[in-house]
């Protein structure tokens, strides 16, 4: 074993060692449970009071614009919830296509990223291979 080795390898026994106090009388004691917050809870509870300060207002007008969106928002899922679903009946893939783009006329079209191959109806399938 190297020197190294052997140091590491004390130096993580006695750690545990350090962790206890040691009184001249009684040998090592007992570690005593905290009363109360430590340190660091108290950081977290001033930190998450604090963060939650900063934030009430930005809820608050969050809150009023949903408000005032609601009826908006319930009109156009009447009337659009119907094409919506229909849609995504219709779509397997979203991978499949581009992003949606909306024309000068003001339609909006979803465009494949590869056309589908669609065979001729009077085709018949060949049985075995083509020559090109």
């Amino acid at each position: 074993m190297s020197i190294r080795a052997a140091t590491l390898a004390l130096a993580l026994a006695a750690a545990p060692l350090g962790a206890q106090e040691m009184t001249p009388e009684t040998g090592p004691e007992e570690p005593r449970e905290e009363e109360g917050p430590n340190l660091m809870e108290e950081g977290a509870r001033l930190f998450f009071r604090g963060l939650m300060s900063e934030l009430d207002p930005a809820l608050r007008e969050l809150e009023g614009m949903a408000r005032e969106l609601e009826p908006e928002l319930r009109d156009f899922a009447r009337e659009m919830g119907p094409a919506l679903t229909d849609m995504l009946e219709r779509v397997e893939d979203w991978n499949d296509y581009h992003p949606p783009e909306m024309l000068p006329n003001g339609d909006i079209i979803l465009r494949r990223k590869q056309p589908l191959e669609e065979p001729a109806p009077d085709a018949e399938e060949p049985s075995g291979p083509v020559d090109l």
